[in-house]
């Protein structure tokens, strides 16, 4: 098995893309609206992802946050919320706030799970901050520490749930940032004491979240060479050891213009900076070929952290999709 997550191109998986998945055994893949018709062709994708590696707890994830960010839309699948309408709610009456977040991500993770998904690529802990570029904005849980990482506790607790892991993200934060990291490379060039506040979601949650994703940004106070994802010492020394991150990371897409050089070399870059698991979208043949290439066989070490990431991921608690639904728009419907 080799450390990265790589994307079919389509509906279904064409006889190059089974031949190639199955002989270089990437620990995973990412799904996008180019995978995404209906309920039945999407669960027998997944099906077929998972008889291809004979492994039933095959990382299979997607971004579905809800607002902007879903790849499974309506009129098949509900439309959900952006993170805006909780950190709405959290002005007029936290603890509702809460309860809906968790409702709504037990709703998310019903939708995911039935599709064959394990894994969601949310709840964003990265805190709004005025001026900052749009990419965060209304995706963010609020502009304030404690409130982001309660309502992205809700969000992780909702999801789990429906037995799939979330995920968070950006470490060590992508809120300051005033580029949009598809495009370009953010520089934050704010010192350090300042960015102790960036954070505090992480390092609240770092023991309940199993898996969590890099962010393209360059921190002057901490690299002023390298980004966040590219980076050992702020892989090593503020996600690991100062925000205290023992779970699997995941390095963002490499494939975001925020990274210069071939997309193989930043895959080998991203992985010995410290990347458990290393994120390619675009379903590009000749990248993922020398991604696998480049690329080591996965350590025991992330090997272990990939089988604690998706324990109990398949396994749903009892849920009754109505009552959450009832009550996550009921309290979103709260006044001040």
């Amino acid at each position: 098995m080799i450390p990265a997550i790589f994307s079919p191109a389509g509906l279904t998986l064409s006889a190059d893309e089974r031949a190639f998945f199955r002989d270089a055994d990437p620990a995973g893949y990412i799904l996008f609206g180019r995978n995404v018709a209906d309920r039945d062709q999407l669960r027998a994708l997944t099906d077929e992802l998972r008889a291809l590696h004979g492994r039933d707890r095959l990382l299979v994830s997607i971004d579905q946050e809800g607002g902007r960010v879903a790849r499974m839309k309506p009129p098949v699948w509900d439309a959900y919320p952006a993170g805006q309408a909780f950190a709405d709610l959290w002005q007029v009456a936290a603890s509702s706030a809460i309860e809906a977040a968790r409702c709504n991500g037990a709703l998310l993770g019903l939708d995911l799970a039935e599709a064959g998904i394990n894994v969601d690529y949310t709840p964003l802990l990265d805190i709004r901050r005025p001026g900052a570029h749009d990419v965060i904005g209304d995706r963010a849980l609020g502009d304030e520490p404690l409130q982001v990482a309660a309502l992205g506790r809700a969000v992780l607790d909702g999801l789990a749930a429906a037995g799939v892991a979330g995920c968070i993200k950006h470490l060590p934060g992508h809120g300051r940032a005033g580029a949009d990291s598809h495009k370009e490379l953010p520089t934050v060039t704010a010192p350090e004491a300042e960015l102790e506040s960036d954070l505090q979601p992480f390092r609240t949650l770092a023991a309940r979240a199993k898996i969590a994703m890099t962010a393209h940004v360059r921190y002057t106070a901490w690299d002023d060479a390298l980004p966040g994802t590219l980076s050992p010492h702020i892989i090593d020394h503020i996600i690991r050891r100062r925000i205290g991150f023992a779970g699997l990371l995941l390095s963002d897409d490499i494939d975001m213009q925020a990274l210069n050089g071939a997309v193989p070399e930043r895959a080998v870059a991203a992985h010995a900076a410290g990347c458990d698991l290393v994120l390619n979208c675009w379903a590009k043949m000749d990248d993922m070929i020398g991604i696998a290439r480049g690329l080591p066989a996965m350590d025991e070490g992330r090997l272990a952290r990939l089988d604690a990431a998706l324990a109990g991921t398949g396994t749903p608690e009892p849920l009754d999709r109505a009552h959450l639904l009832f009550t996550r728009d009921a309290l979103l419907r709260i006044e001040a």
